[in-house]
């Protein structure tokens, strides 16, 4: 194999590789041996051709094709490695040649990794919240603990706000039974929200054994089939349970922790709220530091390094719908899209963690920025004690060369945050309509209350809505960059 020619030109490499005769020929042998075995011709047993009678009958050039293809990943990897050249995404052959005396010249195309130019990124203003954990955090967590904690018990009363109702229920729109609307021994909250306005106040002074007709009128911005249409819903009673909260006292502290008394116990979750926000506040001020580096950055990044990514995103997303019973064609439908248009939503994502692993790649190399075999060690100890493996079956398993890239990136992060100025994270001024006074509004209309942890789960008898979708790939600065790769095979 010899490189006869590269030209390059912005991120595209041109390679003129020539294979010479014997080598070739070898490569057509191994492709007649391959596909003999599924060739019949007449007077010869399937599998038993020779090759000059297939030759012959179909053309010389019947296995050039598939002998390409097989000694490609060969003489590319040759290629790029006796050139020095760093390769993205997948070759491709543009041209092929055969000489007369019996070489063959490919021209291929491929990608090269993209020339980064560091912009500023050290010394960067990047906003930071402050942690502030007020009493009133404080205290809504201990009411989802006594929630957490109440009793439910069945009465003999009239149903009011607050008490769960198990009912049956079938709705019917001009006396005709809909789709959804109907439930066997369901529970609902009266108060939770979960229904349809209207709903869960015509349920109130419902008694147990009673049959009740809840008419309601199902909002615009509802299912298309239902949307502002009157309803009927034929309710029977079977039970009304009430929500008994234990007193928040010292005695109620003993009961759900380790402390004997409320103050120990306020201390205590002040703490760890204050904890969690900090970390997620020291996360979020990663991010932004690293994607305000990335944008000082010059970098002319290849297409398929952000198609990479996106099938990446992609591959996330399909495993998150499968967690929830979805599949991506499902999901693409109810979204009112398709597949192609989940991914040009989701390239920009994609494009921007590709910046920003572009960008730790080359803080890294420029910062000279180091991992130790110890390092890598520990690494993988933590992985063994999070799940009860023994260090050597994960060392085993994990590559020690992906584990140093991955807290090399890491250190890359680090260097970035640790040398950015921290400044306040502003509020935006709430923007005044015109006219309006220096008066204060009335408060606008609380969302429904949160559901409390452990307590069941309420239906709406409406049409299922699709799952928000998560915002998957969202770049993190954490994330492991693409090594500059060395030479990398074509897959066939």
């Amino acid at each position: 194999m010899t490189v006869k020619s590269v030209e390059k030109e912005k991120n595209i490499a041109k390679i003129q590789v020539e294979i010479g005769k014997e080598q070739f020929e070898a490569a057509v042998q191994g492709a007649y041996l391959k596909a003999r075995k599924n060739i019949m011709l007449p007077g010869f047993r399937k599998g038993k051709a020779p090759r000059a009678m297939i030759e012959r009958m179909y053309g010389a050039s019947v296995f050039y094709e598939d002998a390409i293809n097989d000694i490609f990943p060969e003489v590319y990897e040759a290629a790029i490695s006796a050139e020095k050249l760093q390769v993205v995404g997948m070759p491709s052959v543009t041209n092929v040649d055969f000489a007369e005396d019996g070489a063959v010249v490919l021209t291929v195309e491929t990608a090269l990794y993209p020339e980064v130019t560091l912009g500023e990124y050290k010394g960067i203003e990047v906003p930071k919240t402050a942690v502030r954990i007020t009493e009133a955090e404080v205290e809504a967590e201990i009411d989802r603990m006594a929630q957490r904690n109440a009793r439910i018990l069945t009465v003999e009363r009239e149903a009011k706000m607050g008490d769960s109702v198990v009912f049956d229920f079938e709705g019917f729109v001009d006396g005709v039974a809909f789709e959804g609307g109907k439930a066997e021994n369901h529970t609902l909250k009266l108060g939770s929200g979960q229904f349809i306005p209207g709903f869960e106040e015509a349920l109130v002074g419902a008694k147990a054994g009673e049959d009740r007709d809840v008419n309601v009128t199902f909002p615009e911005a509802y299912d298309p089939k239902l949307a502002g249409k009157d309803a009927t819903f034929k309710c029977k009673i079977h039970e009304v349970k009430e929500t008994i909260v234990p007193e928040k006292d010292d005695e109620f502290v003993k009961d759900v922790s380790e402390f004997d008394t409320m103050d120990e116990l306020k201390k205590d979750i002040k703490a760890r709220l204050k904890k969690d926000r900090e970390e997620a506040a020291r996360a979020q001020f990663e991010n932004d530091a690293v994607t305000a580096a990335a944008a000082n950055m010059t970098v002319d990044i290849p297409a398929c390094m952000i198609d990479e990514q996106v099938d990446k995103h992609m591959e996330q997303f399909a495993y998150q719908l499968q967690m929830n019973g979805m599949s991506m064609e499902d999901y693409a439908k109810m979204a009112g899209g398709n597949m192609a248009a989940m991914r040009a939503s989701m390239r920009p994502v994609a494009e921007t963690t590709v910046r920003s692993n572009l960008l730790l790649c080359e803080v890294a190399e420029k910062e000279n920025l180091t991992v130790s075999d110890e390092e890598i060690t520990a690494e993988m100890q933590k992985v063994a004690d999070q799940y009860g493996m023994e260090l050597a079956k994960v060392q085993e398993a994990l590559s020690a060369e992906a584990v140093r890239s991955e807290l090399k990136t890491r250190k890359a992060v680090q260097f970035i945050a640790d040398n950015a100025k921290a400044v306040s994270a502003k509020k935006p001024a709430a923007k005044k309509e015109e006219g309006e006074t220096a008066e204060k509004k009335p408060a606008a209309k609380k969302a429904p209350a949160k559901k409390a942890e452990g307590e069941t789960a309420e239906k709406k008898p409406a049409a299922k809505k699709a799952p928000a979708k998560k915002a998957e790939g969202e770049t993190t600065a954490k994330k492991a960059p693409a090594k500059k790769p060395a030479a990398k095979k074509t897959e066939e």
